[in-house]
C-alpha cells in the first residue's frame, strides 16, 4: 500500500522549535514527527510513501538515510521554490500513485497529527462506499469545519458556529465536522484534479463534490486525535504517551 506524507509545511506555529529544523523532525519523547507518521502508516501495511519537502528539506533527506528509511520505499518531493498547499503537493506527487497504473487507494497523512485512528477501518470503509475520497473528521471544536449531509457526503464547509458556509451541494442537513488530516484517496482523483500552483485539497474536494463525485467522511469520533502544530500541543503529547494515554509504534 502506498501512501504521501504532507511535511512541506515551515511550521510557523511551532516556532521556536522550528527556527533551526523542519516540522517533520520536532520530536515528541525523543521521536521525531516523521519517524511516528511512518512507523504508524508502516503497521497498516504501508510500504512506499512519497514526502514532500520544502523547509529544511535537506535535513529530512539525512535524516531519512541515517534512519535506512524505516525499511520502506520512500520518496521526496521537494517544493524548493514554491509551497505548493495540500493539493499542489498531492498534484506534483501524483506520478507515485499513478506510475504503476494501480487503481489502489492510498492514504494522504498530515506530518503533524497524532491519532489513534483505525486506518484499516476507515480503508475499508472507503471501498465499501465506493467513494473518491474518505476524510476522518470528528464533532469538535475547530475554527474550520466541513459540511456534511445525512449520507455522509460532502456539501461544504463554514468557520465555526456557521451552519451556511460555502454550501456547493444544498441539503437539508447540514453537520459541521472538525476534518483531522487524514484522508484515503482513490487513484481517480489524481486524474480530476484541474487546480494549479498553490491551491488547497479542499478546493478539489469542493468542487468535485458539487459534480456529484462521492466525497465521504469517516466518523473518528471515537478515536483520539491531536493536532501537533504548537509547542504546548508537543507538551501534551509527551504527558500523554509517559502516562500510557498515547501509544506509538516503534522501530524493530
Amino acid at each position: 500500500m502506498k501512501a504521501m506524507i504532507l511535511a512541506a509545511g515551515l511550521g510557523t506555529r511551532l516556532r521556536p522549535l522550528t527556527d533551526s529544523r523542519p516540522k517533520a523532525l520536532v520530536e515528541v519523547c525523543g521521536r521525531a514527527l516523521l519517524e511516528i507518521t511512518l512507523l504508524r502508516l508502516r503497521s497498516f501495511g504501508v510500504t512506499e510513501v512519497i514526502i514532500n519537502v520544502h523547509h529544511f528539506s535537506d535535513q529530512v533527506v539525512a535524516y531519512l538515510k541515517a534512519k535506512q528509511n524505516f525499511r520502506m520505499r520512500i520518496e521526496i518531493s521537494r517544493e524548493d521554490d514554491l509551497l505548493l498547499d495540500t493539493g499542489g503537493g498531492l498534484k506534483k506527487a501524483a506520478w507515485f500513485f499513478l506510475q504503476d497504473g494501480s487503481e489502489q487507494p492510498f492514504l494522504l497523512h498530515n506530518v503533524d497529527v497524532l491519532s489513534d485512528i483505525d486506518l484499516a477501518r476507515m480503508l475499508q470503509a472507503h471501498r465499501e462506499a465506493g467513494a473518491l475520497a474518505t476524510l476522518a473528521v470528528q464533532r469538535r471544536d475547530s475554527s474550520r469545519q466541513l459540511l456534511f449531509d445525512e449520507r455522509a457526503q460532502l456539501c461544504g464547509r463554514g468557520k465555526s458556529g456557521e451552519m451556511n458556509g460555502e454550501v456547493v451541494r444544498p441539503s437539508k442537513v447540514l453537520e459541521p465536522l472538525a476534518f483531522s488530516g487524514i484522508h484515503v484517496i482513490s487513484p481517480r482523483l489524481l486524474r480530476l484534479i484541474s487546480e494549479d500552483g498553490a491551491f488547497s485539497i479542499i478546493d478539489t474536494y469542493l468542487r468535485l463534490a458539487a459534480a456529484g463525485e462521492k466525497i465521504q467522511s469517516f466518523r473518528a469520533d471515537q478515536y483520539s486525535w491531536l493536532d501537533l502544530g504548537k509547542p504546548q500541543s508537543i507538551k501534551q503529547a509527551e504527558i500523554g504517551l509517559q502516562q500510557g494515554v498515547w501509544s506509538v509504534e516503534r522501530e524493530q
